[in-house]
């Protein structure tokens, strides 16, 4: 990914416990900043791995997920700030 000079304005956070390697969280992201990992997780799926800076805190991943709580989508409360942030619901389509 081109470094834009954008803030981010959310970030992931990926239980890959529950995380059983659909990919299909990386098909839906707009910013293209999830992507399988060549590690297994204990039950032997590739899990999704956040690369680090890019999100834009849309949780389009967190509804194509089909995995209730792998998931957790991050909104900064101000673009640049990372000491407020607000974490979306777990129970949105659920």
């Amino acid at each position: 990914m081109a470094d834009t000079g954008k803030r981010d304005r959310g970030s992931l956070r990926i239980d890959t416990d529950e995380c059983k390697g659909c990919g299909l969280c990386v098909e839906a992201c707009p910013p293209k900043v999830i992507h399988l990992s060549d590690e297994l997780n204990h039950y032997g799926y590739p899990t999704a791995t956040y690369v680090g800076a890019g999100c834009t805190g849309c949780g389009i991943c967190f509804l194509a997920c089909p995995e209730p709580g792998a998931i957790t989508v991050l909104r900064l409360a101000h673009a640049g700030s990372s000491a407020a942030k607000a974490e979306m619901s777990e129970g949105v389509g659920r």
